[in-house]
């Protein structure tokens, strides 16, 4: 479904105004990690304080322009990194977060809670959260998952794009069949010291292990719908269908590839290109970018845009209902995104096209910004409740899965 004149002046000015009201929560931005590979953290060479059109998605400026009140920085590391030094590059990523928050104090307030949210949004400042990307980055130690919560990270993507040994991802081969004895005891003890669990990443198979084990809602910090792109990264409908039971909210991402199927057979071919030259096929540093370039001068690479990620919302909308969707850009995280939504200042682009499309001002403001804090604040919840009840789990892989 497309509309018509979505970004007409009367729609844009609706959906600014909207977000001055409902700002958005975005569930995952990947600046850290660009930090990471383009300046090793240097963060005088990127400033955010500065116009970085060109060198990132995300700087202070158009984070404001876009209407965002609350992010998630993601505290990725590659899931090719393995050990101790998963963990120790997934410190690093905190440490960078800090680093944001401490020179940019007049933007950004730390955020560790659903009231700590809104706080931020009544001081006019952006909540900054935290959310690693991938269990590898607990090296299978329930201490580190403890250890990474007490730093502040309030979600943790289950796998990022391969297996663990305790979790499928969605887009690696079929290993333990879901979530083994000890990842169902992960999901456990997140609940209980109120982490949230991210979906995104994983396979279908370890979503719905989940969600039988999960005493707390959960969340996909940047996943879309299966049924209108079929991509192992988006979310089945039986899914999506759960969460009203559940609690959660699915996050719809803008990155092209899982959102736009022609996209799909594209980025396979430009995916095997990278490698083909030497590179990482999620590099984004200036070399990597070249390569990108000279391939796609000679293959078009197919357009998605702020209509094609609101045919998501919309399915979404219908299949899990207003109450359990939000926005997760994973912008920093991709090397394209969508017309429209080219970076952090677009969002009211999208709010616009959903606009247009008949969505209520009361519905839009559920989706940008009430219910990603509404299952921050039930997980505080959950945990509450739960750490009443037991303690802190010492179980280790070897005895829970042999």
């Amino acid at each position: 479904m497309s509309a018509v004149n979505s970004q007409a002046p009367n729609h844009l000015d609706r959906a600014r105004q909207l977000l001055t009201e409902h700002p958005v929560v975005d569930g995952h931005n990947d600046l850290p990690w660009a930090l990471r590979e383009k300046t090793a953290y240097d963060l005088d060479r990127l400033d955010i304080a500065a116009d970085q059109t060109g060198s990132l998605h995300t700087d202070l400026a158009r984070l404001r322009t876009g209407g965002v009140g609350a992010q998630f920085w993601s505290v990725y590391v590659r899931s090719d990194m393995a050990g101790d030094d998963a963990v120790s590059a997934t410190l690093e990523q905190i440490d960078c977060v800090s680093q944001l928050i401490a020179r940019h104090p007049a933007e950004l307030r730390r955020a560790l809670t659903a009231d700590d949210m809104e706080a931020a949004r009544t001081e006019g400042r952006i909540a900054s959260l935290m959310g690693a990307e991938g269990g590898h980055s607990i090296h299978n130690s329930l201490a580190t998952l403890r250890a990474l919560h007490t730093l502040g990270v309030r979600y943790m993507t289950l796998t990022h794009n391969d297996n663990i040994a305790w979790a499928d991802s969605a887009t690696d081969e079929l290993g333990v069949g879901g979530l083994s004895a000890f990842g169902r005891e992960v999901v456990r003890e997140m609940n209980r010291i109120g982490m949230l669990v991210d979906l995104s990443h994983v396979a279908a198979t370890t979503m719905r292990d989940a969600l039988d084990t999960t005493e707390a809602p959960v969340i996909f910090s940047h996943s879309s719908s299966r049924a209108v792109c079929d991509h192992p990264r988006n979310i089945p409908d039986d899914v999506l269908e759960r969460l009203p039971a559940n609690g959660g909210v699915a996050m719809a991402t803008f990155v092209p590839k899982f959102v736009l199927q022609a996209a799909v057979d594209w980025t396979s071919a430009a995916d095997d290109n990278m490698r083909a030259h030497g590179f990482h096929h999620l590099d984004t540093t200036a070399e990597a970018m070249k390569v990108h370039a000279a391939f796609e001068a000679t293959t078009p690479r197919p357009v998605a845009t702020a209509s094609t990620v609101a045919d998501h919302l919309d399915h979404m909308r219908e299949a899990a209902g207003v109450d359990h969707i939000g926005i997760g850009g994973d912008y920093d995280g991709t090397p394209f995104t969508p017309d429209g939504l080219d970076d952090v200042a677009g969002y009211p682009n999208l709010i616009a096209e959903l606009l247009a499309r008949g969505w209520s001002d009361a519905d839009l403001a559920k989706l940008t910004w009430h219910n990603a804090v509404r299952v921050l604040r039930a997980a505080e919840d959950a945990s509450r409740e739960l750490t009443a009840t037991r303690g802190p789990s010492n179980a280790t892989l070897g005895q829970l899965d042999g």
